[in-house]
């Protein structure tokens, strides 16, 4: 189930669920990816749980699997 504040979107096949701070992540994934690329970042993170990636604008975002409903959910990582 997504909570108010989360949405979700079909990405090249992929559902991924975000919140409104995640926007300019998610505008990556879709626009900026291909498939391939996009199916090499959802595998490693359905195999690993997690997977990391920084986009154009050297924004950190960690892209997390969801076994219990095989979705993704994208969260940005602030580093310091």
């Amino acid at each position: 189930m997504v909570s108010m504040e989360e949405k979700e979107i079909n990405i090249h096949g992929f559902i991924i669920k975000y919140s409104e701070t995640c926007a300019e992540g998610i505008k990556y994934l879709q626009y900026d990816l291909q498939f391939r690329e996009a199916k090499t970042l959802t595998d490693a993170a359905r195999f690993a749980g997690t997977a990391e990636f920084e986009d154009d604008q050297d924004r950190d975002w960690t892209l997390i699997y969801e076994k219990d409903t095989g979705k993704y959910k994208l969260v940005k990582r602030n580093w310091e």
